[in-house]
């Protein structure tokens, strides 16, 4: 559907749905970058005894690009409660979001002991925020133990490189 096909009417059907913990239709309001569902779905955030709702919640927050759900998915990221299951998606969404006020907990994430799989997220999410400082947070990890932190970290380096002045 994707964001042609949001019209007033369907969203707000989707949203009806939505309401009623519909994965299906949270994931069409996320594809649809349909911001009037952001209030509705920040709410499924800790739903912490579904973790695929939280997975299909998390996504359509990123893909909306809801800066209203950055506390909130933080507070996945790093809370005591936090599932591991979940963890790597609050991070992913936290990326597609871009938001810097991010930038801390997912650092937090990557210099933490998570699952290799959720420090990647978090070290992705970094590189796709972009600021200097997320930027330089991941790089330092480009010789890391781990294939896909260290992967991230590289590209988070020449990312760093490619915006230095060229010097002759």
């Amino acid at each position: 559907i994707g964001k042609r096909g949001k019209t007033e009417a369907s969203v707000e059907e989707l949203l009806g749905r939505a309401e009623k913990r519909d994965q299906f239709a949270i994931r069409i309001l996320g594809k649809m970058a349909a911001d009037e569902a952001t209030e509705t779905l920040v709410e499924y955030v800790p739903e912490e005894s579904n973790p695929q709702l939280q997975k299909a919640t998390f996504k359509a927050l990123g893909e909306i690009g809801a800066s209203e759900a950055v506390q909130p998915l933080a507070d996945a990221l790093v809370g005591d409660d936090a599932e591991e299951l979940v963890r790597p998606h609050a991070a992913r969404a936290l990326g597609l979001i871009g938001d810097a006020r991010a930038v801390q907990p997912l650092a937090d994430v990557l210099a933490g002991d998570g699952t290799d799989d959720t420090r990647a997220a978090a070290a992705w999410a970094l590189r796709q925020i972009g600021t200097r400082e997320a930027l330089e947070t991941v790089a330092e990890y480009a010789d890391e133990h781990s294939f896909v932190v260290s992967t991230e970290g590289e590209k988070a380096r020449r990312s760093l490189d490619e915006a230095e002045p060229a010097t002759a």
